[in-house]
């Protein structure tokens, strides 16, 4: 099945340009979700970590 999908992929001219834009997105997203991630303030960390043991008025556990 590959070599069908890879005979068609070898006569579309400029086709070898989307594996490197898939590749840069994948990097570019993940190192701004490290660096965000990295640089989050503790405070908020610890508030967001908390928000499951808050009680919600709607939604109490009986």
């Amino acid at each position: 099945m590959l070599k069908f999908v890879k005979g068609h992929l070898e006569h579309i001219d400029g086709v070898e340009i989307f594996p490197i834009i898939s590749l840069l997105i994948f990097f570019i997203f993940f190192m701004g979700l490290f660096w965000w991630v990295f640089t989050m303030k503790k405070s908020h960390v610890n508030e967001v970590s908390n928000i499951p043991f808050e009680k919600d008025q709607n939604n109490q556990v009986l």
